[in-house]
């Protein structure tokens, strides 16, 4: 999850960077692909690794059928990984993704009436693929922090096994959405099929 939520905000900048670039984009070279690529990845290392060095810790989740961080315990170490994740794996990319889209749609409301190549509107199609995604995924991620979040710091039993089942089983289910979105909204598959 915190994966593909790191991948969302390095291809939001990306996108911003592509987009609002002065150079025409080199399509042979992939060393910004595998640099934001191996970005996501160990920042998500990062921030995955601590529980099992001792800062919180894993165990099952809800009913008992997943397994999480424990965000049921309320000590101090516990709640304390629970609010860096959802400051640095949450609401950081989050606010990346939100500047870079913002800042992208301002600059492709002053290009549109300017230039209406195929560039631009290929370009366009991604920045609705790219939104898209991002929504879907704080659809099904939101739900998951807000009750990891009421879990660790409201009263004790307030999230009961039962009420976690949807949150998680949206969140787990998150990654498996991406492609399906890809398909239906890349004009270049879209035509394949």
């Amino acid at each position: 999850g915190i994966v593909s939520l790191i991948s969302l905000a390095v291809l939001s900048y990306e996108r911003y960077c592509t987009m609002t670039g002065t150079r025409e984009v080199d399509t042979t070279n992939y060393r910004k692909t595998w640099t934001g690529i191996a970005l996501s990845w160990t920042y998500s290392l990062v921030w995955t690794v601590p529980p099992l060095f001792g800062w919180s810790s894993y165990g099952p989740e809800g009913p008992g059928a997943t397994c999480s961080v424990n965000w049921h315990s309320k000590d101090a170490n516990n709640a304390s990984y629970i609010l860096c994740l959802f400051i640095f794996c949450l609401l950081i990319p989050f606010v990346i993704i939100v500047y870079s889209y913002g800042k992208l749609l301002c600059a492709v409301r002053q290009v549109s009436g300017i230039n209406k190549g195929m560039g631009r509107t290929r370009e366009q199609r991604i920045l609705v693929m790219v939104v898209v995604m991002v929504i879907c995924f704080l659809l099904c991620w939101l739900p998951y922090a807000t009750v990891a979040l009421i879990a660790t710091f409201g009263k004790p039993g307030l999230i009961t096994p039962a009420a976690s089942i949807i949150p998680s089983i949206l969140a787990k289910s998150s990654t498996v959405y991406n492609p399906i979105i890809y398909i239906f909204l890349n004009k270049q598959v879209s035509e394949m099929l």
